[in-house]
């Protein structure tokens, strides 16, 4: 991936919970003392942005010095700007279900390979990421499926799905299949999911499955389980809790997860089985307990 030297400045897209909350303010407060700026910051609505972010700060134009953008509000933002981006900084998409589109991942692939820039997707609330990428590459996974439960109040979902959900309902599944058939139905959902496919190329979005739950039981966190299937009977089976209000997109591991992908770098990875330094690849970054960032390999 690209160097970003030793004082990267950071744009930022986006200013809804993951941007405004947490990511920009984090920058703002604790960036300078560990060697981190903020380029910009850029919302549709501009109007958002008064009284928090300075006037200097407040996005006018793509050319202003940033070395990596990131993206923290939705896969439209991604399909609409996302090679405008690539032309003027590294990419690190936030909302990585966007790539479940063929023609866009291919596109922003091209376009990173043609102006020297790295696009990053970090894995979010993905577990067990980089021993998945290993057995992605050494050819021996053989199938990849990750369950997400949630209360019903923090889905955000398309087709009409969950709109009649009462608080006595229980448990239901609202979605089983791959996670290309999913990304479109729930895209600020399932972007761990997204991430994981990324990591299982070799299975790609179309071969991993992925399903969504709805439980009400689940007040306090969301509910991520992934099973992994090798070669020979072997499999591993996670569960994890990602502690998350009601009505919460995002759990508040995630926030952590985004701060230290800022403080630590990514290193690279193919997404793709074959490529050289010539071949415009995906990096997908990992969150470890040393706090970094670190490259699925």
């Amino acid at each position: 991936p690209a160097d970003l030297g030793s004082s990267p400045r950071w744009g930022v897209v986006g200013y809804g919970h993951l941007g405004s909350r947490f990511l920009v303010d984090r920058i703002q407060r604790d960036g300078p003392g560990v060697g981190l700026s903020l380029a910009f910051v850029w919302n549709r609505n501009t109007d958002k942005l008064t009284d928090s972010v300075p006037d200097d700060q407040i996005l006018t134009d793509l050319a202003e010095n940033a070395d990596v953008i990131v993206e923290v509000c939705h896969p439209h933002i991604v399909k609409e700007f996302g090679i405008q981006f690539l032309a003027h900084a590294n990419f690190l998409v936030g909302s990585p279900s966007a790539l479940a589109n063929p023609q866009l991942d291919q596109a922003l692939r091209l376009t990173a390979k043609q102006h020297g820039k790295t696009l990053y997707v970090p894995s979010g609330a993905l577990w067990g990421g980089q021993d998945i990428q290993r057995m992605n590459d050494s050819g021996s996974l053989r199938a990849l499926s990750i369950r997400m439960s949630k209360h019903p109040s923090c889905f955000r979902l398309g087709e009409g799905l969950l709109s009649d959900w009462s608080e006595v309902e229980g448990r239901r599944v609202l979605f089983h299949g791959s996670v290309a058939d999913l990304c479109p139905i729930a895209p600020n959902n399932v972007n761990t999911m997204a991430a994981a496919a990324i990591a299982a190329s070799a299975l790609g979005f179309h071969g991993v499955a992925g399903e969504i739950v709805s439980d009400t039981a689940l007040a306090d966190y969301h509910l991520v389980e992934i099973e992994v299937t090798g070669l020979d009977g072997f499999s591993v089976k996670t569960q994890r809790r990602n502690p998350a209000e009601l009505g919460a997109v995002t759990g508040r591991a995630t926030y952590r997860s985004f701060w230290s992908s800022l403080l630590g770098r990514c290193t690279s990875i193919p997404s793709v089985p074959v490529f050289t330094k010539r071949t415009a690849a995906i990096h997908v970054c990992r969150f470890s307990t040393k706090g970094v960032f670190q490259a699925l390999r």
